[in-house]
């Protein structure tokens, strides 16, 4: 039995799944989304349709699918029905949750469809606008918005649309519309709406749309934060659709924790997001930058400063670390004792960082998740520049301290890039018999120091490479001390035994 809505009858019967009811079908379509990808299923539709269960928000989403890979097809033949499987770890407790997502009314092909999506700017009751194109989706167009096909960019495409709707209504104050990307862009709001003036302007629009466009339409930053992986593991799903009786070729999984931070302090923005009253995971509110410091350093800066010690210590996953007793500790020190006190300021309280952290410490050890720290080590040069140089910054300038966690995470990060160049002219380490690839832009010169072999000579190569980091790290007093030891001990006794014999010296002070 697939899943249909003629079908949700036959399937209310079962035990431990939300289903629908049957006039979430009558509600009128209020969303317009631009893209049908597993992050935007799992978040802000995720949103809208527990606002819809409750009575909150009632409306539906129109999806725009630009792409050609799939069709729109398998969105019809389950009337836009989806089943949300969410699982993983909340204060502790391991949760499991199963929901049929209603919220989607239909799915229309931008190359087929045109038409039929420029139509719905001609509808009233049209009041936000979401997309997720992916961070090549928000670039400078030169699309003729005027031809009757679709632009080819997702720009050209949002303002065709708007334009359309500037002529329905007379470019009434009122049919202006709530506009939230969330592509992962730092200020993805401003860079869209800066994108459509100047391409509003190469179209020759009216001075009167360019006006309205800015005066009655709200673009806000925002910031989304939701590990969407997809579908279950294929035992798994065959599993949950033999238990459920009904099957899903559109079934997606995500973890527990939610967010989506929008900045905006206008009151109409708030009215027309209404499904932010049924779950505190949405966040309105006039300044996001909190919100993406924490993630940025919290969750991805403790990723980056603990990515080489899980993967030298000989785990494959994140979960399998957190398995650890010594890895589950260092983590949480990491956390609270080193990177929470560098964050502590006027912005964000230590207490918040702490708090943040605790569902950070949740998520990591989330099972149903098989989150590999080879693939959190690609990139791996400039991220730990970009998340946690700053950290070690701020640390010193708050305690004067060597952050005696953050210097072994960094020391196991160069002995992870203790590379050389393999017959593909691609760069590989060695851990415990094993080769691993090594995906980063700057292998070659971690490479050509480690030629030197001598640790207190690749660290001192290294950090002091204002190139790789923007700074000269040897200022930071100890610091590269305390690397250099760091890579010894790693080198000669393993990680694992030198964070369990750091523990044991905490304990005893």
């Amino acid at each position: 039995m697939q899943l249909t809505r003629e079908n949700l009858k036959k399937i209310k019967a079962q035990a431990g799944l939300e289903v629908p009811e049957d006039k979430v079908f009558e509600l009128p379509e209020k969303v317009l989304q631009f893209g049908t990808g597993i992050l935007l299923r799992g978040l802000p539709d995720y949103f809208i349709d527990k606002a819809n269960r409750q009575g909150v928000f009632n409306g539906r989403i129109v999806v725009v699918k630009s792409t050609s890979k799939g069709g729109v097809n398998e969105f019809a033949a389950q009337d836009g029905l989806f089943t949300h499987f969410i699982k993983g770890i909340q204060d502790g407790q391991k949760i499991e949750e199963v929901h049929i997502n209603a919220s989607i009314s239909r799915v229309l092909s931008a190359g087929e469809e045109w038409k039929d999506i420029l139509k719905c700017a001609q509808n009233k009751a049209m009041q936000l606008i979401i997309s997720n194109t992916t961070e090549v989706g928000i670039v400078p167009s030169d699309d003729d918005i005027k031809k009757e096909i679709a632009p080819p960019s997702f720009p050209g495409k949002l303002l065709a649309f708007l334009y359309e709707r500037y002529k329905a209504f007379g470019g009434s104050e009122e049919s202006g519309m709530v506009i939230i990307p969330t592509e992962l862009i730092i200020n993805n709001g401003d860079k869209l709406k800066s994108i459509l003036l100047d391409l509003a302007g190469k179209n020759k629009l009216e001075e009167a749309f360019v006006n309205w466009l800015q005066a009655s339409n709200h673009f806000c930053n925002s910031l989304v934060d939701r590990i969407v992986p997809g579908r279950l593991p294929e035992a798994d799903l065959k599993a949950a659709e033999q238990k459920l009786g009904y099957k899903d070729d559109l079934s997606i999984m995500s973890e527990i924790f939610r967010l989506w931070a929008i900045e905006s302090g206008s009151q109409k923005v708030k009215e027309v997001l209404s499904f932010s009253s049924v779950d505190d995971g949405v966040v309105i509110t006039p300044n996001i930058e909190k919100f993406r410091e924490l993630k940025l350093r919290l969750l991805n800066g403790t990723h980056t400063f603990s990515c080489a010690m899980g993967y030298l210590a000989g785990f494959e996953t994140v979960k399998e670390a957190m398995n650890n007793e010594h890895m589950l500790h260092f983590i949480k020190n990491l956390m609270t004792q080193e990177i929470a006190t560098a964050m502590e300021g006027e912005m964000i309280s230590y207490d918040e960082a702490c708090a943040f952290a605790s569902k950070v410490v949740d998520r990591f050890r989330n099972p149903f998740l098989d989150h590999k720290w080879l693939s959190i080590s690609m990139n791996y040069t400039s991220k730990m520049r970009m998340r946690n140089v700053a950290l070690l910054q701020q640390y010193y300038a708050k305690t004067g301290k060597i952050p005696c966690l953050m210097a072994l995470g960094f020391a196991a990060y160069l002995v992870f890039m203790k590379c050389g160049p393999g017959s593909d002219n691609r760069h590989y380490g060695q851990a415990s018999g094993h080769t691993y690839l090594v995906e980063d832009e700057s292998a070659a010169r971690l490479s050509q120091a480690w030629a030197k072999t001598e640790p207190a000579k690749v660290a001192d190569d290294i950090l002091g490479d204002k190139h790789l980091w923007g700074t000269d790290l040897r200022e930071l007093k100890g610091f590269a001390d305390a690397v250099v030891e760091n890579i010894q001990l790693i080198q000669k006794d393993g990680v694992l035994a030198v964070i369990s014999n750091q523990q044991l010296q905490q304990t005893t002070l």
